[in-house]
């Protein structure tokens, strides 16, 4: 009752206030907030302390335009390609659709909650036994059939028809693209945060960027070597600045020849790379990708070339380097040794 009394006479003195305005407009609008206001006022004289909060935190949730739900903000993920998503819960049920993706959700403990994979999902091994659903075209029945409530795609090879039929049949879809070292370790935090494991997902990539950071400061010391990647023998495709590869191949000490390209994977002609002169020659191998032994072995034709005089022609795993995902210290480590050799023989004799 004392709050209905403290309510009724706090409308009374606003009234009063109010209806001595000289404008007629300033009159209805005040009026019009009036109204609301005693309806507000009532609502909260007839609730208890406790039932008032509940009330007060629906009002702010109507003013804001925002659903009341505390935990929206944690459950709301922005993808690469800028969709949004709302997962109510931890998604028990996923398609991965690139190899970077895959290692992942391995990577963070979450794999059992995988339940395809592509084609070229080769790492770690048990990542063979998932169910594959092809690659750039997966197949949209096996999808269906599988009912996942999540798929984590590539936007580099997903292809728009996909996305929309993904779309149209309500499974969402995470578009992911790592054009840096940093996208690669937030899209860890990421996937932590969406899948229920955003502990692991912390301490793995605080644990990636200590040892970022250590081969960084290791290699600052040494003396720069031009390196040309060959992600590509014919047409000669190589990496340049906005790609992951550019950046771990400048901390592991070597300069890109390719670092006044306008595009992250340029085409060079073979007057740029001799006149650039690299000093090593790095070629991606293995069983599903890379540069075949014939056309590596074609590059020592090129014999006025720095590199091909001193025989640094060298090899690294595709799947190490090309993939956007959590052995990316890995790679790194392997990048400083092939372009430092003498850094990785003395950190041997240290040991």
């Amino acid at each position: 009752m004392k709050k209905r009394v403290q309510s009724s006479g706090s409308l009374q003195a606003l009234r009063i206030f109010l209806l001595s305005r000289s404008h007629r407009h300033h009159s209805v609008v005040s009026l019009c907030f009036l109204v609301v206001l005693s309806v507000f006022l009532a609502q909260a004289a007839e609730c208890g302390q406790g039932d008032f909060g509940e009330m007060k935190r629906r009002q702010q949730g109507i003013l804001t335009g925002m659903p009341f739900m505390a935990h929206v903000s944690s459950r709301s993920f922005v993808d690469d390609a800028g969709r949004n998503i709302y997962l109510a819960k931890p998604p028990v049920r996923i398609i991965s659709l690139a190899p970077s993706v895959t290692e992942m959700v391995f990577a963070i403990g979450a794999e059992d909650r995988l339940v395809a994979v592509t084609d070229f999902c080769d790492f770690p091994p048990e990542a063979a036994a998932k169910t594959k659903i092809g690659y750039s075209n997966p197949n949209l029945e096996v999808i269906m059939a599988l009912k996942p409530d999540l798929v984590l795609a590539p936007k580099e090879f997903l292809r728009p028809d996909v996305v929309a039929a993904l779309d149209q049949l309500k499974v969402p879809v995470f578009v992911m693209a790592a054009t840096t070292i940093e996208d690669i370790l937030a899209h860890l935090g990421t996937l932590g945060r969406m899948l229920g494991h955003p502990a692991a997902a912390t301490d793995l990539t605080m644990n990636l960027r200590r040892e970022l950071t250590e081969i960084k400061s290791r290699m600052e010391t040494r003396p720069p070597i031009r390196v040309l990647y060959v992600l590509n023998s014919q047409p000669l495709i190589t990496v340049g600045p906005g790609s992951f590869i550019d950046q771990l191949i400048t901390l592991a000490g070597g300069v890109n020849v390719a670092a006044k390209s306008a595009t992250p994977y340029p085409r060079l002609n073979m007057e740029t790379v001799l006149s650039e002169d690299p000093e090593a020659l790095i070629f991606p191998v293995g069983q599903a990708e890379g540069i075949s032994e014939s056309e590596q072995q074609t590059w020592r034709q090129w014999a006025g070339m720095t590199a091909v005089k001193r025989g640094r022609l060298h090899q690294i795993p595709a799947s190490l380097l090309n993939r956007p995902g959590p052995r990316i210290v890995q790679a790194l480590r392997k990048l400083a040794d092939i372009i430092h050799p003498e850094s990785a023989q003395a950190q041997s004799m240290n040991q």
